[in-house]
């Protein structure tokens, strides 16, 4: 690592400490030309620099970047492709000491690159298993790491509580054997990723499962598709159900929620912390 190391082993504790008292926000910057929400609208890095100043402003916590779509039937990128597009923006997200950026991608060699340039979370969306040296990468670069559950294939059969409980259980014991302290570690239940639509649901009101790990829960439902199949509503028109669930999961222990529309959820937190405070 070169000399950042202090400023990002700094920045990776603070977020780290403040999810353990406070709910996070986490502004999700696409620098992609075909992610479902936002597709084309940040892959000019000057764009991108002014949407995570936008972010920053509504209250997010950590600026979340992503090359690829991950959205289902998504063409797959190169990490050289991958590379190109996030490591535009990158140095100049981190040029600032206080802001926290993450990398969304599934590349161990996207993650090293991200974190060489001032990330401090990868944000994996396939828990580790995609890539075999992505365990290796997140520890080498001591950064802090989503661990997503994604099995990868649909399978409506199962006990989907206790899939998720024997997955997190392995990511643990994979975190420990390539040396990636428990306390850098984040929850994901995945929701969207390799689960029916009645999974999504089970999930999020079964987060009590991730609570008995004791780390902090990640929880990203902005604008999918289970809200919209549910709600009947467009992409753009599923702020109402998107906050619903947010709220919901926090209600239940998550304590980063992963968002486009920061403002608003900002304001939701507010007021749902006024109200338990005044209890």
């Amino acid at each position: 690592m070169n000399g950042n190391r202090a400023k990002r082993a700094a920045l990776r504790d603070e977020i780290l400490a403040k999810a353990r008292d406070q709910v996070l926000l986490m502004g999700i910057l696409n620098v992609t030309p075909d992610s479902f929400s936002d597709g084309g609208r940040f892959v000019d890095p000057r764009e991108a620099l002014r949407q995570a100043e936008a972010l920053d402003a509504e209250g997010a916590d950590v600026i979340d970047v992503g090359g690829e779509s991950t959205r289902p039937g998504a063409a797959e990128v190169s990490a050289e492709d991958e590379l190109a597009r996030v490591l535009a923006v990158i140095p100049g997200l981190c040029a600032s000491y206080s802001r926290i950026v993450s990398i969304d991608t599934y590349k161990a060699s996207v993650a090293h690159a991200a974190a060489e340039a001032g990330a401090v979370i990868v944000n994996d969306v396939w828990g580790m298993t995609r890539d075999t040296g992505m365990a290796q990468a997140v520890a080498e670069t001591a950064s802090a790491v989503v661990v997503t559950y994604n099995r990868g294939t649909v399978q409506a059969d199962i006990n989907i509580a206790d899939d998720m409980r024997d997955f997190f259980a392995n990511a643990f014991a994979m975190a420990a054997a390539a040396g990636i302290p428990r306390e850098h570690v984040i929850l994901d239940p995945g929701v969207g990723f390799g689960k029916t639509y009645e999974q999504n649901f089970t999930v999020l009101a079964r987060l009590d499962v991730l609570m008995d790990f004791d780390v902090p829960v990640l929880v990203g439902v902005s604008r999918k598709s289970f809200i919209g199949r549910l709600l009947d509503r467009e992409v753009d028109d599923r702020l109402i159900g998107t906050l619903a669930a947010g709220l919901a999961s926090v209600q239940r222990g998550a304590r980063i929620l992963r968002v486009h529309d920061v403002g608003p959820h900002a304001d939701a937190l507010k007021m749902l912390k006024a109200i338990d405070e005044a209890g």
